[in-house]
């Protein structure tokens, strides 16, 4: 009775499935063996990593591909043949799990065929400018380069344990604080004499890349599991090209662009790596944290490959100067020399605000609001300061998070975004759609106003500062108005803002294993050719300039709900879009405030990554 049990359990899961899948991508299931298997009840949704679903099936002969596709709970395996699915749906079918942690086992299905998408093991391309150059140094040399690194020092610039691996700089310390190098401050211990074989080598190998030895050496210690998030050497800081030698054990590296394109690179033991051009320049490179890695074999199929401790010594030239490259999107000197734009003409102003505010905020007014459910405390506490009978009102209030709280005070908000407006009107609160430029209300009627996240959208300090005489026009003798705006330190006291903290690497990497996210992703179909100075800001990071634009990325869940309304669709990608921002230094805020007739700030502090102002009408 029991077997009975688990078998109509099993039927019953991979009929769910079935129709799952016929309607997701209108591929249909078949009793018949196929080559193509469909996991019923793991997929990225679930945790699901890539290496765990092809460890658990080679046993069963060769696999030629896995896909797994974003957001979905089931996944696909594509077996050599019919002979070696037919081996795996037997052993694994309602009767394996995927470790002994999970709640019930696998179930499979056999399908027609499987969604085309491009996987993530296409090792017959590497990125324009790459050089891989096998075989570079001996076991000897392997050897005797290991040999010459003290991990004892005491220094703490020459040996550092990062959260994800073990570090030493020589030549120039590579400060991963500001992601460059003091050039003026050199170490005292230069790169060790056992890499002076170094441009020889290259030269017999034809790979005359380099006008000069290297001056600054990284060395990299890895222990199985660990990784390094994807990144861009920063262009002021080096110049090209840039050489990464493998000792110890081989590796996968994901080399990934901002169009979405994602190649891996297998860098064998002893291996030499050369980065030149598009390749250093465009692609970020990482390594994701996991303890073995998909390979392809020699006949074409896929197998699994454990890692090993490794260590890699990356030489770098340290640059003389600014980057002149013409890779603007990620290049630091470009970005620096364009980052002090100044939009005196309201009317481009305008034109900004609506690009990257207005029209952003429309579009993403649902995901936004599904982020925003706990009010922030020193907020709150000014919304309960107010006294019984008081007319509040939040401008820019966006989904009323700050609304229902206090019994006894009236409380009205308005917004930009239509969208969010609903939200409010929804929840049942008293909102109304304008800009806060110009409030439709009487002046002198309010007790308390608040405006949190707000002003830092606008793009003119001549706005920024109308749009609080504006809430000061409003507020009655005495009354009080509450300003919160994104500070460009995002640090305090050595404490880390909440913003920073939001997005702890661990978790990123934990993400990246289950749908890589590309780093500082810059979409030039989305990006306005109106504001091509304008740098983009790489998310969970310290502010580098103070007008910028600021990516807010959907989920895949959320691209569908955008499709239907701008009638766009990719099956790839996932919409990405750019926030305007004047971020905030200390003391600017409060100065503004200050320059506003009738008005006299009665404090201001620094509130997780905020400048707050709380100021009172005279």
């Amino acid at each position: 009775m029991a077997g009975d049990k688990c078998v109509r359990k099993a039927d019953k899961k991979r009929i769910r499935a079935q129709n799952i899948l016929f309607r997701d991508t209108g591929i249909k299931c078949t009793d018949e063996p196929r080559k193509y298997v469909m996991v019923a009840n793991a997929g990225l949704a679930t945790g699901l990593q890539q290496e765990q679903l092809l460890e658990l099936s080679l046993p069963y002969g060769q696999i030629d591909g896995v896909l797994m596709l974003p957001g979905k709970s089931y996944s696909f395996i594509v077996f050599k043949d019919e002979t070696c699915a037919s081996k795996a749906y037997a052993a694994i079918h309602g009767k394996m799990k995927l470790n002994s942690t999970d709640s019930g086992p696998l179930y499979l299905a056999f399908t027609e065929k499987v969604p085309e998408i491009n996987h993530s093991w296409n090792y017959d391309h590497k990125p324009p400018g790459l050089i891989l150059l096998e075989h570079f140094v001996t076991e000897e040399e392997e050897n005797s380069l290991l040999n010459s690194i003290d991990w004892n020092t005491t220094d703490s610039h020459l040996g550092q344990s990062l959260k994800h691996r073990k570090v030493k700089h020589y030549g120039y310390e590579f400060r991963y604080d500001t992601n460059n190098v003091d050039k003026d401050n050199p170490l005292s211990e230069g790169i060790p004499s056992e890499c002076n074989f170094l441009l020889e080598r290259l030269s017999a190998r034809n790979c005359n890349i380099l006008s000069s030895f290297p001056n600054q050496l990284t060395v990299n210690h890895y222990q199985p599991g660990q990784g390094i998030p994807p990144h861009v050497d920063t262009h002021s800081a080096f110049e090209d090209p840039i050489l990464s030698l493998s000792l110890g054990s081989p590796i996968v590296m994901e080399f990934r662009h901002k169009d979405g394109r994602t190649l891996p690179v297998l860098l064998p033991q002893r291996s030499l790596l050369v980065m030149s051009e598009e390749a250093r320049y465009a692609w970020s490179h990482g390594i994701t944290p996991r303890k073995m890695d998909i390979v392809p074999t020699p006949n074409g199929s896929l197998t699994i490959q454990h890692r090993g401790e490794r260590v890699s010594f990356t030489f770098r030239c340290i640059r003389k100067g600014e980057c002149n490259c013409i890779y603007h999107e990620r290049c630091d000197s470009y970005q620096r020399n364009c980052s002090n734009i100044q939009i005196k003409n309201d009317a481009l102003a305008e034109r900004l605000e609506s690009l990257h505010v207005h029209e952003v905020y429309e579009e993403i007014a649902s995901h936004f609001s599904d982020t925003r459910h706990k009010p922030w405390p020193n907020v709150l506490s000014f919304v309960e300061s107010l006294p019984l009978g008081s007319m509040l009102v939040d401008v820019g209030c966006g989904n009323g998070k700050y609304f229902g709280f206090t019994r006894g005070i009236f409380e009205i908000g308005c917004d930009r975004s239509l969208g969010l407006v609903k939200v409010c009107q929804d929840r049942g609160f008293e909102v109304f759609n304008c800009n806060c430029l110009s409030l439709p209300l009487r002046s002198n009627i309010a007790d308390g106003c608040m405006s949190i996240a707000v002003i830092h959208h606008l793009a003119t300090e001549e706005r920024r500062v109308r749009a609080v005489k504006e809430m000061v026009r409003i507020l009655r003798p005495g009354g009080r108005a509450l300003i919160y705006v994104w500070a460009k330190d995002q640090e305090r006291h050595k404490t880390q803002s909440s913003y920073l903290r939001q997005d702890r690497k661990n978790r990123r990497e934990c993400d990246e294993q289950k749908h890589p996210v590309i780093q500082d992703n810059t979409n030039t179909n989305v990006i306005s050719k109106d504001f091509p100075s304008l740098p983009v800001h790489t998310n969970r990071t310290q502010f580098q300039y103070q007008d910028l634009l600021v990516p807010w990325k959907l989920k895949p869940e959320q691209k569908s709900e955008v499709e239907s309304r701008t009638k766009e669709s990719s099956c790839e990608e996932v919409p990405t879009f750019y926030r305007y921002y004047h971020v905030f230094e200390e003391g600017e805020l409060e100065q503004l405030c200050q320059s506003v007739e009738g008005a006299c700030v009665s404090r201001s502090y620094y509130d997780q990554g905020n400048w707050c102002v709380i100021l009172e009408k005279q």
